[in-house]
């Protein structure tokens, strides 16, 4: 099969296609005629050599996928072949076929395309974890998103929204300011002209905001602790900044804040399953009503992977950034 190699690591230019075996389903898992496959943050530090894959996930870079189940493992009882699917793999997706445990795959969302469906799991997963279960976002909170405008701000916007809480984001200009209030925020704030701690004191009649997603650290983690309200909730899933610096964390206690966070690579089958079971009772619907949807920016060819990666890294997209692995 075909596949998108990193070699040793380094910058975008290192990612050129190569050829090896086409994987076997182990029990419990289903071999993925790939259709389409998402580019994420985690993709670039994997390639950049700073994110190595978990022990027995596949070294191709890549996290989610759409396709169509090709091969059962043992013990596979979800699904058959013949199933179309999306899903969140463990690593694989850069390639024309991957292997995925069967609890980690969702059906295609009613009218949804196998583009659209591809751009689903890594964000909704990631979200759902970290905003409903580990955040516990509740009907009538304060919600302030980092980063407003890429993937996973543009899901967290939308599902809070949907939910029922007010939304606040941040963003770098204004078109992506724009872009996130069409989808659900209330107030966007561009961190180049605006403090965000003060823009959301000014809108919470200085109480601040019961939960803030944050994927930036450094500067922001000081100013993090400002804006939360008494018993707010402060997750992390990432750090584009460093992940080293000079807190004070005395808030932690005169606020009783919360603070937590997770990677969704590590975690274990059985989590994933649990997250897979839960989106499709809570947030399948929402998509098949047109409630919420993916965002996406611009497609690329499978080969192409080295520039989607060069754009993945501008910034200056809004939304997902996808490759095209199978001819339509």
């Amino acid at each position: 099969m075909n596949f998108i190699d990193h070699g040793k690591g380094g910058l975008p230019d290192v990612l050129v296609p190569s050829q090896c075996a086409v994987p076997s389903p182990a029990p419990g898992e289903v071999l993925v005629r790939v259709a389409y496959a998402g580019v994420n943050r985690p993709d670039c530090a994997q390639r950049s050599g700073r994110y190595p894959p978990p022990p027995g996930a596949s070294p191709i870079i890549g996290l989610e996928v759409s396709g169509e189940v090709v091969a059962l493992g043992e013990g596979v009882t979800q699904w058959k072949v013949g199933d179309p699917l999306c899903a969140l793999t463990n690593g694989g997706a850069y390639a024309q076929y991957v292997t995925v445990p069967q609890g980690q795959a969702l059906p295609i969302p009613k009218g949804f395309s196998m583009l659209q469906a591809a751009a689903l799991p890594e964000n909704f997963f990631t979200v759902w974890t970290n905003v409903f279960q580990r955040g516990k976002l509740q009907k009538g909170e304060t919600f302030l998103v980092h980063g407003g405008s890429s993937g996973i701000g543009l899901t967290a916007i939308q599902l809070a929204h949907a939910f029922g809480a007010k939304v606040f984001c941040t963003v770098g200009n204004d078109d992506k300011a724009k872009a996130c209030q069409e989808v659900g925020a209330d107030i966007a704030i561009n961190y180049t002209t605006q403090d965000f701690v003060e823009v959301v004191m000014e809108n919470t009649n200085k109480q601040g905001v019961n939960i803030v997603l944050d994927m930036v650290g450094g500067s922001y983690m000081q100013r993090n602790l400002q804006v939360l309200s008494l018993d707010g909730r402060l997750v992390q899933i990432a750090y584009l900044q460093t992940s080293k610096v000079e807190v004070d964390w005395i808030s932690l206690m005169t606020k009783r804040l919360t603070f937590t966070g997770s990677t969704l690579r590590p975690r274990t089958a059985a989590d994933k399953m649990q997250m897979a079971t839960e989106l499709k009772q809570s947030v399948w619907p929402l998509l098949e009503a047109g409630a919420v949807k993916p965002v996406i920016y611009k497609v690329f060819d499978l080969t192409q992977a080295n520039q989607a990666h060069a754009l993945m890294e501008s910034s200056v997209h809004i939304g997902k950034i996808m490759l095209k692995v199978a001819a339509d």
